[in-house]
Parts: structure tokens; sequence; C-alpha cells
């Protein structure tokens, strides 16, 4: 990896042997883009990619009388001046006037990457990359520009974001303040998202990209189920396992924008950032304003290839601490075995069993405090109930640990319920609007985590029961988006800094936590995936994948999580049947099945299942200890969607490749049809691998394809649906 400045050109190339990234200061002084792609020779000047054409109805800037932002590529473009396409930042000067132009002062080159203050981000040593920080400057406004890039050694990634310094005497208003803009040569690409709902996030869905924009965004407050802040813009002809893509991914979980803008010259503009809609920041002479960071990874060898750049990426240089690249213990959780109504003796009574079946973690989930019996009171009060945990949480985890489980626990620590002793105490902690009436959702309230001693209340609270307690986990859930979105603590002129501000008020909750009990496994949860994005990553390395845990949905849900989301990340268990939400009976092997490629768990009572079943658990557990560092971190490769066909089937291989697990998911079933053959991937062709009963090289599995009709008993051609097989291959 490399970052060179042509001082003579004012170009600069950043490089490893994958990627190039070339920028340049363009003749009227801002920066613009030359080039983002595959590697290419440094040379020491690339002008001849500029525009200098005068074309009708176009302006130019008066010095050069030729050179025009809107026919050139722009790195940070603003609007007002010579570019007419979508600006990446907005600033009103205290004259009312929005116009900025920012030009090149000064930059710097250094080995490593900086963290940003408050906000999650990858990181890296001086060996692992290099980073470009370009300052620029608007005179008029007396405003510094800083633009951060980084460039990954073993990645063909870069990272960006953007900084804004106020240098003048008066208030300067921050309006729109994206982290990235990419401007694309071409308008040959395909816009992928990750699309849903609460119980089916995460579908992918392609568009074609013509004249005019594709965008998602979200306006909840959380990055949202609804649409993920991750996108792909892939060539036509990419699928997974050839051609070009390249991925934006939001290392941020609140409110953001995606946009691909197409002109009408045939060029691409990709712009990610903080959505700008309810968005002001003021900043006071000396203040400054971080954008989150925006992760872009480039590929020519398909879909697959970029995910696993962000597999890798992810748990190397976003996740930390203990459980970084650990394989995670396997769990039981009591919510749908119990919901609220339990007592400590149908607790452990659900615990024993299932240490007899060899879990390693007992997770307590919500109803544990407060005057918590149902969903309509309690939250906030972070006090244990004594007449469902006689002894408390420390008594209850002792009796965990002296049978041989670890322990932990669930917490909604963004909620109020107004029927609660904190609301009754501080109704003006809780985001409302003076005079409106407050929306509820899950019968509960948001609190307002952009006033510091809200969030020092919860922490409190929530210290006192994690100390007194031998705790190995905590879940974090959060139920609900935010409405109402106004804070009785700060001023009219700040109120659109709130939404912002719950978000660092959120992180900071999670990094004293963090701070104080590095040993503790959190996995963030948010009804499901509703936060499920990379910044969330930064501090709780798993995330509950999804509300829904029926497994034919979920091969569907984590199908699509795996495009930008390592498979560590996702939380996936064995829930019971009926399915809470689908009401499926699906077979326990096929739920094992799914579930084993995700940090693995179950949910429900292992009590309430039949001999043979717990049999079976028994086996599935051991399978998964025996595996569970090569599901969990091998090379993940996408087989056939559950999208396209009636079966779907991933892979995961060791990275030496002597070892693989694939599953093969039959979703509906299709009588009197031929099985045909399953082609697998990321093998070794001159491996000879055993499977079953049969050794067969790796390229043959990987061009003739596994023989499905000889997996198990065939039961893919009887015509029941639900049947799924997990095999393992190995190689001397």
């Amino acid at each position: 990896m490399n970052i060179i400045w042509h001082s003579k050109s004012k170009q600069y190339h950043l490089y490893n042997d994958k990627i190039s990234y070339i920028l340049g200061v363009s003749p009227v002084g801002e920066l613009e883009g030359i080039y983002f792609g595959k590697k290419v020779h440094d040379k020491e000047d690339f002008s001849y990619v500029e525009y200098r054409y005068m074309l009708p109805n176009v302006a130019v800037d008066p010095d050069t009388e030729s050179y025009s932002c809107e026919l050139n590529r722009q790195e940070y473009p603003s609007f007002g001046t010579t570019d007419f396409g979508t600006e990446a930042f907005d600033i009103e000067l205290p004259n009312g006037s929005r116009v900025s132009s920012f030009t090149y002062k000064e930059h710097r080159i250094y080995k490593g990457k900086e963290s940003l203050k408050g906000l999650p981000a990858t990181y890296a040593s001086e060996d692992e990359a290099m980073t470009l920080e370009v300052t620029l400057e608007d005179e008029v406004a007396r405003m510094m520009l800083i633009l951060t890039y980084t460039i990954f050694d073993r990645y063909p990634v870069v990272t960006r974001h953007a900084t804004f310094i106020n240098n003048a005497s008066d208030v300067t208003k921050l309006r729109k303040a994206l982290s990235v803009c990419l401007d694309l040569p071409d308008q040959g690409y395909q816009w992928m998202q990750f699309s849903g709902a609460w119980a089916r996030e995460r579908i992918p869905q392609i568009k074609d990209l013509s004249s005019g924009s594709v965008l998602i965004e979200s306006k909840r407050g959380v990055s949202s189920a609804n649409q993920n802040p991750f996108v792909i813009l892939k060539r036509l002809e990419t699928d997974e396992f050839n051609g070009e893509a390249i991925g934006f991914s939001f290392v941020y979980s609140g409110n953001f924008v995606a946009q691909a803008e197409c002109d009408t010259f045939g060029r691409t503009r990709m712009l990610m950032g903080i959505n700008p809609d309810r968005f002001t920041w003021p900043l006071e002479k000396g203040e400054r304003f971080e954008t989150p960071e925006v992760v872009i990874a480039m590929t020519d060898r398909g879909l697959n290839d970029l995910s696993q750049t962000y597999h890798r990426l992810y748990n190397n240089n976003l996740v930390r601490g203990k459980w970084k690249n650990q394989p995670r213990p396997i769990l039981i959780n009591n919510w749908e075995a119990t919901f609220m109504d339990f007592t400590e003796e149908r607790i452990l009574s659900i615990a024993e069993k299932a240490k007899k079946a060899g879990v390693e973690l007992f997770v307590l989930d919500d109803g544990w405090f407060g005057e918590r019996n149902d969903d309509f009171a309690g939250l906030g009060d972070w006090i244990e109930n004594p007449e469902k945990l006689p002894q408390g949480m420390k008594g209850l985890a002792r009796k965990m640990n002296a049978m041989g489980l670890k322990f932990g626990f669930w917490i909604e620590p963004e909620m109020v319920n107004p029927d609660s002793n904190l609301f009754r105490r501080h109704p003006d902690w809780a985001l409302s609007t003076p005079g409106r009436k407050a929306s509820l959702g899950r019968h509960q309230m948001v609190l307002d985590y952009s006033r510091e001693e809200v969030v020092d209340y919860i922490y409190g609270m929530l210290k006192k029961v994690i100390a007194d307690a031998p705790i190995s986990y905590i879940k974090w859930d959060m139920n609900r988006s935010l409405t109402e979105v106004y804070s009785t603590a700060l001023p009219p002129e700040q109120q659109g800094m709130v939404y912002h501000k719950y978000v660092l008020g959120v992180y900071s909750l999670y990094e004293r936590l963090r701070q104080d009990y590095p040993d503790i496994l959190f996995e963030s949860c948010s009804s499901g995936g509703n936060r499920f994005d990379a910044g969330m990553l930064y501090y709780a390395p798993q995330a509950w994948c999804s509300d829904n845990t029926d497994s034919i949905d979920r091969v569907r849900i984590q199908y699509g999580t795996s495009y930008g989301y390592p498979i560590s990340s996702i939380g996936a268990h064995v829930s019971a049947v009926p399915n809470q939400q689908t009401g499926r009976n699906v077979p326990i092997s096929t739920r094992a099945n799914v579930a084993y490629f995700g940090t693995f768990g179950y949910e429900l009572d292992l009590n309430h299942i039949t001999d043979e079943e717990f049999e079976e658990v028994k086996e599935q557990i051991a399978f998964m200890k025996a595996n569970r560092e090569l599901l969990q971190f091998g090379r993940f490769y996408r087989l056939r969607s559950p999208f396209e066909k009636d079966q779907a089937a991933w892979i995961v291989v060791s990275e030496d490749g002597k070892r693989a697990i694939f599953g093969l998911y039959c979703m509906k079933s299709n009588v009197n049809m031929l099985p045909g053959f399953l082609k697998l991937a990321g093998l070794k062709d001159d491996l000879l691998y055993k499977l079953g009963e049969g050794e067969y090289y790796g390229d043959e599995l990987m061009n003739l394809g596994v023989p499905i009709g000889k997996l198990g008993s065939g039961g893919l051609t009887t015509g029941q649906d639900f049947i799924s097989y997990v095999e393992l291959l190995e190689a001397d």
C-alpha cells in the first residue's frame, strides 16, 4: 500500500495490490475525483481525465472559463457554483448565504489510522493502513474542511469521512454533512439494496440505474430494518463469482441516506451519510463536526468476494476486545419458553436441562426487573424484582455458575414505560414535543439520550446490577423508532441536533460499559434486526439478526445479511414450534442447520421436547462445538439464492481449504423432479475431500457438483417441505 503526492500535478494516488484511488486539486482549487477501481500504474499526471469543453447551458469558473464542476468528477461537491448535482454538504452562513467554495490548503499523509471521537470506525496499525487528510478552506465562511481517506493493505478498501471546523466568530449552521461522494465516469451499474421490515429484514433488491436518482434512507432514528445502511453498485453482468462491484457500508446507527444519482452526461454520483432531513448542527467558533465513516470496498471477482472483504475487515478491524475472532458460546434464551411469566425455579429447570444438552450460557430475557410482568410497565426501573429473583441477579447468576453455566441477561436501556418510577420522577427525560401527544411503541417511550444526565442515570443503575453479579453476556434491545423528537434540555436552535446526539449518547453508554466490563459479550438487538449495522459491531460483536426465528424465513434473512456482515455477527437460534411468528412446524434438524451459520443457540424449553429430539439437540451442540470456529469465521460463499429457487445453499471453507461445511435447504418441495447437483465453491482443486462414504476432488465438487440424491436418504425428492442437509467435507 502507498499514498503518493505528485506536487507538480497536485494529485494523490492511493493504492495497494488490488485497487487505486486517484484524486487531485482541480484548476479551481477544489478537490476532484480522477479514478477509483482496479490498480493502475502510477504516473505523475492523470489530468487528461478532466473535461475542458464549453457545452451549452454549462456554467464555468470565471478564472479558467473552461472548467466546470458540473462536467468533472467531484470528491465533496457543494451546490450553488458550477455543480448542479446533489451536494455532499450544506452550510448556512450568518447572512443566510448557502454558497460554499472549499479550496486546497494543505495535506497530511501518515501510517495507520486515527480514531473518530465518540463514533465507531474501523481501526488499523501502521503496518495495516495509510491515511491521507486533505485540508480545504472557505475563506469567506472562515471554515475548514478536512477530507480523510484511509487505504488498507490487505483489503481492496478505502474509508472516508469529513470534518468541519468553524473559525468564524459567528455561529455557522451545518445543514448537511455527508460522509462520502464518489463520482463514477459511467452509468453501467445496477443498484443493490437490502430492504424489508420487522421480521423480514435485509432482503436483496436490484434496480437498474438510469437518468435520475435512486435513494434509500432512514428517518426513524435508527438505521432500521426497512433500509439497511449498506448498498452495492454492481455491473449488469456481475454475479456471485464474476464481475465488478463497489460496496458502501455506513458505520453508523442512526438516520442515514444513500443515493445514486445519474446525470444527463452519462455519469453516476454515489453519496452516503447522515440523513440531512431534520438535521441542523450549529457550530460556534472553534467547534468541529466529524461525520461517521463510510467503508468503500471494490471487487472484480463477484459479490461473494466483495462480501468476504467486508467479513474479514469487520472481524479484524472493526470488532474489538475479548470476543474479536473468538468463537461464541452456545446459549439458551428463555424468551420463547416463558416470555415474562417465570419464576426462578422455572428458569433453573430450563437451565438444568440445557446444561445436560451441552449448553454453555443461559440468558435471562425481559421481565426480571421493576413491575415488569407485561410490556405495559417497568422499563427504566433496572432493579431486580424480588418475587421473580428472591436473591437478586447475583443469586441467580451464582446458581447458574454452580451448575457450570455462564449467565447473562436482557436490557432495553433506551426506553421507558409511562407506567414506571423513572417516568413518574422524570417525565421530561423522554423525547416528546411540547403540547403534542406522545406516541407509544410497544407501550413505551424513548429516553432522551441527547442529555448526559439521562445516560449517566441509566449507566449507574445498570452498573449496580452488573457489578453485583458474575455476568458474562448482555442482550441490548431497542424496540421502537423515535417519534416526537424534541429535547426539553436544548434551546430551539439546537433541536436539529437531537437525532445525532441521541446516537452519540447510545454509543457513549455502550463504550462506558465495555470499558468497565471488557469480558462481557454484548449482543445488540434493536427489535431483532432494526439496528443491524456496522456501527453497532464496534461495540457489540454480534447482533440478534431478526425477531423472526422461523428457520425458513431465516434462510432468506441470513442470506441477505451475509452480503455486508460477517457470519460471526449473526445471532441465530433454534426456536420452538409451531413458530411464534409464522406458525410453521419445521423439523428441529432444519432449525439447527440454519442456525449453525451464525452465533447459535436455543430459544425454547428443552424440557418440552421429545426424548428423540433431545438426543438430537445434544448431537447438534456437539457438532457446533467441534466446528464453530469454521462456521463463524471461515470464508463464506452463497451458492443458491432462496429468492430465485425453491432451494438455498451456502458453504464455509477454512483458510487452508482443507475443511468445509455446506448447507442445503429445501424451501418448497417439488415432486417428481431429478435431484440434480449442487456446485460448491472455495475448495482446492487438487485436494481429495471425504463426503459421506465417498471421496471427491475439489474441482469435481466445484464443477460437476455434489449429487444431491446421495445426501442423506435423498429426502429432497420425496415431496416433503423444509428438509435440509448440512455436510462436512475434510481433506487430508
